[in-house]
């Protein structure tokens, strides 16, 4: 999905390169929407206790990282911690998610940035199955503030400092401003909010913002 090559140049080198590859991506994900079709109960969410936030202070903005694979992401005030997969496209231009058997597995979207990398990075995984509450039960009760925590396969952490949580209809799903291309690193996390129906499922999708706050 990046740009061709010309001639030698490694083109991830270059902050150009980097800013052209993250509107591609929104260009490819724009109205495509997040489907949430492995969810089929209420399984009310899961009240975790909170506990504390373990990140960097409020200075200056981290660098960003250079690219490199999720491996894991933990929401430490949810009691969050969960093994992440790549994911794509369906045949829709649907958003897909993790499988429906593998209920506590976060998908993040491979073609976009990778934890700590410039532009907007998206995580999805479900509400609940027909086993149960899912990884992301408690999303919503998310609180601004909060952090989330992405561990890449070369070692390093990407730190995200929550700045909201909306619950988006369907029909009105903002898709630009999720998957819309970011000048600094972000992390939007994805999963099924609103009422749900045995007939129609989930209303619509909750939807976490959050920035790069810290790297380890």
């Amino acid at each position: 999905m990046a740009p061709r090559r010309r001639g030698r140049r490694p083109p991830r080198r270059t902050r150009a390169y980097r800013l052209a590859r993250t509107a591609v991506l929104a260009a490819v994900l724009v109205t495509v929407g997040v489907r949430c079709g492995g969810d089929h109960g209420p399984g009310g969410p899961d009240r975790a206790a909170a506990q504390p936030d373990r990140a960097g202070g409020d200075g200056p903005p981290p660098a960003p990282l250079p690219r490199s694979p999720a491996v894991s992401l933990r929401i430490p005030s949810l009691g969050v911690d969960a093994p992440v997969t790549g994911v794509g496209l369906d045949a829709d231009r649907r958003l897909r998610t993790p499988p429906v058997d593998q209920p506590r597995l976060v998908g993040w979207y491979a073609a976009g940035p990778t934890p700590g990398e410039p532009g907007a990075a998206v995580a999805v995984g479900h509400r609940d199955t027909r086993t149960g509450a899912a990884v992301f039960a408690a999303l919503a009760q998310l609180a601004p503030g909060r952090h989330i925590e992405a561990r890449r396969a070369d070692g390093r952490t990407a730190v995200y400092t929550v700045d909201r949580v909306r619950v988006f209809d369907k029909s009105r799903f903002p898709d630009r401003e999720v998957y819309g291309p970011s000048r600094r690193p972000e992390l939007h996390v994805i999963t099924c909010g609103g009422l749900y129906t045995r007939r129609t499922g989930y209303s619509g999708n909750v939807v976490v913002f959050a920035h790069l706050s810290a790297t380890r």
